[in-house]
């Protein structure tokens, strides 16, 4: 699960690059970008030498972070102007992504966790990404890929909640999070859409419609998972934890492009104070993680 980690970091340093902290969002995407790099030379050497255990792995929910890791690695470098490495990186996520999702659907089960939207959450980093680059001038045609890539990342989202098993509110390590995740990065491809030139008039106030629209279910569902933690406080230590941090991250950068996308000052504060919110919990998980390993590492050398 690096890739949830990666996607969670890389949230975060775009939401701190809107908000305008430039050189903690660096430091922050650094670890990101760093942790990323390792991801596909793992893959590599399990490809190589461990194959049984790369056919295994390939087809499983998890691998889809993969994807989506490389859209927000690639949507941080867009928005600071690294429009070629941008590109390339959405190339390369664009090359895995249907190998790996029909992989996915070909396995799925009747009742699934939270991980299931990630069939979402993955599709939607497409639109995302290639939407930046529209934005960025990189080239018009990328604005109807982003827009046909949100079309099938909402189907996507659909068919993912009819196999979602609710207890996992209740019972979930943290993938359940990935629920309000996958509406928080589409919330995000709507607005990005909503804000590129390219559609005007009623185009465009039906774009703002649908990205206030899913960004309200998106709050809604944040809502009930945050009543939830609190109901049911899971403070213990587990990979899937950074599967809740990234859809904190979101959500807070969902809301603040949509508030620049639909004109909303309100969004704006509303997002700058989720985001708070999501560094906490991203400075609090990692601070686990570094204890937990702390902890095994003593408990090893004794």
């Amino acid at each position: 699960m690096a890739g949830s980690f990666v996607m969670a970091t890389a949230i975060i340093s775009v939401g701190l690059h809107l908000t305008g902290f430039e050189v903690v969002s660096w430091l922050i995407f650094a670890l990101a970008a760093a942790v990323w790099v390792l991801v596909p030379i793992d893959f590599g050497k399990r490809l190589l030498w461990h194959r049984s255990q790369w056919e295994a792995e390939t087809d499983t929910l998890p691998a889809l972070t993969g994807v989506a890791a490389t859209t927000v690695i690639g949507t941080r470098l867009s928005l600071s102007g690294w429009q070629i490495a941008a590109f390339a990186l959405l190339v390369l996520a664009a090359a895995i992504w249907p190998g790996l999702l029909l992989a996915v659907l070909r396995h799925r089960n009747r009742r699934m966790p939270g991980a299931a939207f990630l069939v979402c959450v993955s599709t939607e980093g497409l639109a995302v990404l290639a939407g930046t680059l529209a934005l960025a001038g990189v080239g018009n045609w990328l604005a109807w890929l982003a827009l046909a890539l949100f079309c099938v990342g909402v189907l996507l989202y659909v068919a993912a909640l009819v196999h979602f098993d609710i207890r996992h509110v209740w019972i979930g390590a943290g993938d359940q999070w990935v629920a309000t995740g996958a509406l928080a990065i589409s919330t995000l491809a709507a607005a990005e859409l909503a804000g590129a030139y390219r559609w005007t008039g009623t185009a465009h106030r039906l774009l703002d419609v649908v990205a206030l629209t899913v960004l309200g279910i998106n709050l809604f569902g944040y809502a009930i998972l945050m009543v939830a933690e609190v109901i049911r406080p899971r403070p213990e230590y587990d990979i899937r934890r950074w599967a809740r941090v990234f859809p904190l991250g979101m959500t807070a950068v969902a809301t603040l492009a949509t508030g620049a996308a639909t004109d909303l000052p309100a969004l704006r504060t509303l997002g700058e104070l989720l985001l708070v919110l999501a560094m906490g919990a991203w400075a609090l998980t990692f601070a686990v993680l570094l204890a937990d390993r702390t902890t095994f590492e003593s408990g090893r050398s004794v």
